[in-house]
């Protein structure tokens, strides 16, 4: 698999766990002494656990949101980049 390829399909899986982690934070507002679980896109292990803030969600998921999108945008364009090549080589 190319590398490209492969960082963008990692780094939308790691977009998808933040945008997870971060709707299962805000479900789970209402119960009380809930810890914030979280997801550092570096490192899939767990970060030490604060308190929810609806509007850090919030700003988590949209983040999250625009690094899913630009990480779409770079597997697009490699697809794209390695058809021309082809059609190129063919």
């Amino acid at each position: 698999m190319n590398v490209a390829v492969s960082t963008a399909l990692s780094g939308i899986s790691a977009a998808n766990e933040r945008l997870r982690a971060s709707a299962s934070n805000i479900a789970n507002l209402a119960t009380t002494n809930q810890s914030r679980p979280s997801v550092e896109p570096t490192n899939v292990d767990k970060v030490p656990e604060r308190e929810i803030n609806p509007a850090n969600e919030v700003v988590e998921q949209q983040s999250a949101a625009y690094a899913f999108v630009a990480n779409l945008k770079v597997l697009q364009t490699q697809i794209n980049t390695t058809g021309a090549l082809l059609d190129i080589k063919a």
